[in-house]
């Protein structure tokens, strides 16, 4: 069991670590901004669910494998850039069906867990960093390594919920605009596209 002063000091810096501009805290955003602060709720969930798998990753020691396996942390880097680029090609179409005058179709809040779940997967660099971080605020004298990365994992999904949850809210607001602005959604949509193309970019260059 961690200790108190530990937790809080984890907490602090996962706090931090959330606001810092990333690839999740964008998406809550730009989803957020495109369909409202459920949306960038049920995203959030979708990412956080996410980080619950990459704790779990680093907890039975399988982060090893993207850590010495070359092969392995280079195909799921390419399936997570190919799936955000498919992210940025939607974005794209939804933006030119607006451009049209057309109605843009909302994915539906299963959909968009769904894509929180698996853009936070498909990043192993994620797990790499959970297990360079983590076991940094373990101590075998106090008890389970395993049980103390949970604890901490948990501590890093909770303060990842409240960055995020209040990014969505944000986003809601944006939203009540961009709403009432069929210009306003396509621009939007096309830095959605331009945000997850970037991702993508970043993902498969970065080590």
């Amino acid at each position: 069991m961690i200790s108190l002063q530990t937790a809080l000091t984890f907490f602090g810096i996962a706090l931090g670590l959330a606001v810092a501009p990333g690839p999740d805290i964008l998406f809550v955003l730009t989803q957020s901004a495109l369909y409202g602060a459920r949306a960038g709720l049920v995203a959030t969930l979708g990412l956080m669910s996410g980080l619950f798998f990459h704790t779990a990753l680093v907890a039975v020691g399988v982060a090893a494998i993207f850590q010495h396996s070359p092969t392995a942390f280079l195909l799921l880097k390419a399936a997570g850039a190919a799936y955000l680029l498919y992210l940025a090609w939607l974005s794209l179409r939804a933006g030119a069906v607006l451009a049209q005058g057309k109605q843009d179709a909302f994915i539906g809040y299963a959909a968009l867990y769904r894509r929180g779940v698996f853009m936070n997967v498909t990043n192993p660099k994620v797990t790499l960093f959970f297990l360079a971080f983590l076991p940094q605020f373990c101590s075998p004298e106090r008890g389970s390594m395993v049980m103390q990365i949970i604890q901490l994992g948990l501590l890093f999904l909770l303060a990842t919920g409240i960055v995020f949850g209040l990014t969505a809210l944000l986003g809601g607001r944006l939203a009540m605009w961009f709403n009432t602005s069929p210009r306003a959604q396509v621009i939007m949509h096309r830095l959605a596209a331009l945000v997850f193309a970037g991702l993508a970019c970043s993902l498969l260059l970065t080590v």
